[in-house]
């Protein structure tokens, strides 16, 4: 836990890690209207916690990664999943660093009682609107062991059954969450209640003592009806109030767990006076000032507003607290916000540049967020330098998303309408993690310069030194492409490069023409000679680590790098020559390629291998595998002819492959999910459909590596399944998965993700054994 974030100096920027309830409420407190002092505990230490649950259950031990995929319509194994997880984080100990921090902080308000309040952020706005009630306060006295219980009931409260079932029904996944938690201090109240303001009329509700009698609705409050343009009080309705609420001491509870009339160890429900029933609950003096301070915060934030306030009884007077305030994102106007996915992790605060399709920009400025309809491989050369990227088209596996992974940028993609709603030069905040960029106009002192530097303290690539590692059998490789980040992810615990992509390792030398535009302008040596090169720099980086190759594979898309319609019109569906039959169709370029590769092999370097990518059928790996002999390939024993698995076909022909040949197999999550469920993955919006995680994909995986370890060859996974979906790991280990791929900056998590469930299934084999011989 790194700091807490108070009220008098949160700033626009911390809106992700304080969340908006405790942002709306800085910003009136800031402006020096009377709200309670409080501080936040801001939404990582959560992650932070979740992440040192200890447990065998892969969907808490991959907290706060996994994406919680269970069927809610299962009642049972819904409220199952929702026990289970509760009492983990229940059962758990918060580090007591982080309770002496929040109670030396809390203990200089002299109070002995706290609330702690929700304050969340979440991907979408509109979804915002229907959180309310979902998460309760928890009052607890102040005390350290008795605020370390506290803060983990709020916590779990994310995983109640009835929160599980508004995530999935929202479309939300776990780490979109941000659960930030407000603390302030609490006193006995006279009277509490609600304001709601909206430029026709107002109303205020109120009954005596805390509110929680009008949120758990036990009370019909007082309403007072106000005319919002002079403040007067049009009409006022006597309610029904039989108890109330107050603080008593001892444990922490929420708020569901009491009970009218119930005397806890903590707050007590009492029975009113008839004759106090029959009174206003809110002072006059009061009612006037609430007014007053209504009125106020209006002419600054919007007319539309709901606020919560009390009247507190402090030791040497009354006084007038907000509580709580709700500004709709639509009258929000320090902030505007555009959605898309999250496809490439970091936050990055600079400048936009739009870049349309139909430019044939040169080079893009330094240090910008790069704003595009789309990033196909031919926008390379431009990303060398940019901050960030935003795309209106695409999804987790296109072109902008693998690119921004790789070269360790944020990137949020299917971000619908952003080259038209955003400006070139104005100052966004562009948060990959969860697929949100803000857009900063008139609050601009809530911006300060000199705390950007702080914002984006965040690797790109973890320059990771191996130390104390757990040893893994699983082999880790890496997926790369750029020459020029080999200095940094060579030094990853990694077992080599699953994966070289060499489309988009060659677009560094292409000049924006195709391949074959090179060989027709008779420039086949001086290509030959930049492309062994640049192989040749992966091979000496990892040796003697073993590198896949995977030889071309354009997409349709991709060949708008050539400006001959040869290329274009015979691909414009989704699909188009892609993979080896392309090279049975015009051989030239693969023939090109083999020749790189022998010239590497012939320069001493025996760890480079051959993926043949999007094969189609045995015929077409035979032709393959008849070119690669033709250029000497196989005479060295390292080398290796590996296909992708990715085209469904091959989970009826994987034997016969075999015996034509294939020494192994890479399944491609990316493309066999989209063909299994029908599905282009570069449709945005189509990413929620898109789950690598779905039955028949986990399905098509299993049979994959079974049918590899029945044939005798190792199974790697190279897409982005086990990166989106932590949680899979376990499953490809069990199932016996020989290797993992994953982008650079997925590495250290996936290295732990696999250590936890090796470490998972020894222990099952070890409990398994010892039943067995007491038996």
């Amino acid at each position: 836990m790194d700091k807490l974030y108070w009220l008098d100096q949160i700033k626009l920027q911390d809106l992700a890690k304080v969340g908006v309830q405790a942002f709306d409420l800085s910003k009136i407190k800031q402006r020096g209207y009377p709200v309670l002092p409080g501080f936040v505990v801001e939404a990582d230490v959560l992650r932070q916690f979740l992440e040192t649950l200890n447990s065998s259950e892969s969907l808490i031990a991959d907290l706060p990664y996994s994406s919680l995929h269970l069927d809610v319509h299962n009642w049972r194994q819904l409220q199952q999943v929702a026990g289970r997880l509760r009492q983990e984080i229940i059962s758990a100990t918060v580090p007591p660093h982080w309770v002496r921090t929040i109670f030396q902080a809390a203990r200089q308000w002299q109070r002995s009682s706290l609330i702690l309040r929700p304050s969340l952020a979440i991907s979408n706005n509109q979804e915002m609107k229907n959180v309310s009630g979902l998460l309760e306060p928890v009052f607890c006295p102040c005390e350290e062991e008795e605020i370390g219980e506290a803060l983990k009931l709020l916590w779990s409260q994310l995983f109640r059954a009835r929160s599980l079932l508004y995530w999935h029904s929202a479309g939300l996944s776990l780490p979109s969450i941000n659960l930030g938690v407000l603390v302030q201090p609490v006193d006995n109240a006279i009277a509490s209640g609600v304001i709601n303001t909206k430029s026709s009329a107002w109303d205020i509700e109120a009954t005596w003592g805390l509110g929680l009698a009008i949120t758990n609705g036990e009370v019909l409050p007082d309403v007072y009806y106000i005319e919002p343009k002079t403040g007067a009080v049009v009409e006022r309705q006597l309610g029904n109030k039989m108890l109330a609420y107050r603080l008593h001491h001892g444990n922490a509870f929420t708020d569901e767990q009491l009970q009218p009339t119930l005397d806890t160890d903590f707050l007590l429900a009492y029975i009113l006076e008839e004759s106090q029933q029959q009174e206003y609950a809110l002072p006059e003096e009061f009612l006037q000032e609430l007014i007053t301070v209504s009125n106020q915060i209006v002419s600054e934030l919007g007319a539309t507003l709901t606020m919560k306030w009390t009247v507190a009884k402090e030791s040497l007077a009354t006084k007038l607290y907000i509580t709580e305030v709700t500004v709709p994102q639509s009258v929000n106007k320090s902030v505007q916000f555009i959605q898309g996915i999250g496809a490439a992790r970091g936050r990055i605060i600079a400048n936009a540049h739009i870049f349309s399709s139909s430019q044939k920009a040169i080079q893009v400025p330094q240090g910008v967020i790069l704003i595009a309809p789309v990033i196909t491989p031919d926008c390379l050369p431009l990303l060398q330098g940019v901050a960030g990227i935003i795309t209106e088209q695409g999804g987790l596996t296109s072109h902008g998303a693998i690119l921004a992974r790789e070269l360790g940028i944020p990137a949020v993609v299917s971000a619908t309408g952003a080259t038209t709603l955003l400006q070139a030069g104005e100052k966004l905040l562009l948060d990959g993690n969860k697929g949100e960029i803000y857009r900063f106009t008139e609050d601009k002192e809530n911006f300060p310069s000199e705390e950007i530097e702080e914002l984006i303290k965040e690797e790109k690539i973890v320059n990771y030194q191996p130390i104390n590692l757990p040893i893994i059998a699983t082999k880790l490789l890496v997926n790369l492409s750029q020459g020029r980040l080999i200095e940094q992810v060579k030094c990853l615990p990694v077992d080599g490069l699953g994966l070289l992509r060499s489309e988009l390792m060659m677009l560094n030398i292409l000049e924006g023409e195709h391949p074959q535009e090179w060989l027709i302008a008779g420039r086949k040596a001086e290509l030959l000679e930049l492309l062994s090169e640049q192989i040749k720099q992966f091979a000496r980086a990892f040796s003697p680590r073993p590198i896949f190759y995977r030889s071309l594979d354009y997409l349709p898309h991709d060949l708008l790098l050539s400006q001959s319609s040869i290329y274009s019109e015979r691909n414009r569906t989704i699909l188009g020559d892609r993979g080896v039959f392309s090279y049975m169709q015009n051989p030239a370029v693969f023939e090109l390629e083999l020749q790189a590769l022998a010239i590497v092999q012939a320069s001493g370097y025996r760890n480079i291998n051959l993926l043949l990518p999007f094969v189609r059928s045995v015929e077409e790996f035979i032709f393959c595998r008849q070119k690669v002999e033709q250029f000497g390939l196989t005479q060295i024993s390292q080398f290796q002819l590996w296909i992708m698995a990715e085209v469904p076909s091959i989970l009826f022909l994987l034997p016969e492959y075999i015996k034509a040949g294939v020494a192994g197999i890479s399944i491609g999550t990316n493309d066999l999910t989209q063909l299994l469920l029908g599905i282009d993955r570069e449709q945005g919006k189509l990413g929620r459909i898109f789950d690598e995680s779905h039955p028949a994909v986990m399905g098509a995986i299993s049979q994959l590596i079974k049918m590899s370890q029945a044939g005798g060859i190792p199974c790697s996974i190279c897409g982005q399944a086990p990166v989106l979906y932590p949680e899979m790991i376990d499953k490809l280990i069990e199932w016996g998965i020989s290797s993992i791929s994953v982008e650079p900056e997925a590495v250290e998590r996936t290295y732990q993700a696999i250590s936890r469930a090796e470490q998972r299934l020894i222990l099952a084999a070890a409990r398994r054994q010892l039943s067995n011989l007491k038996n």
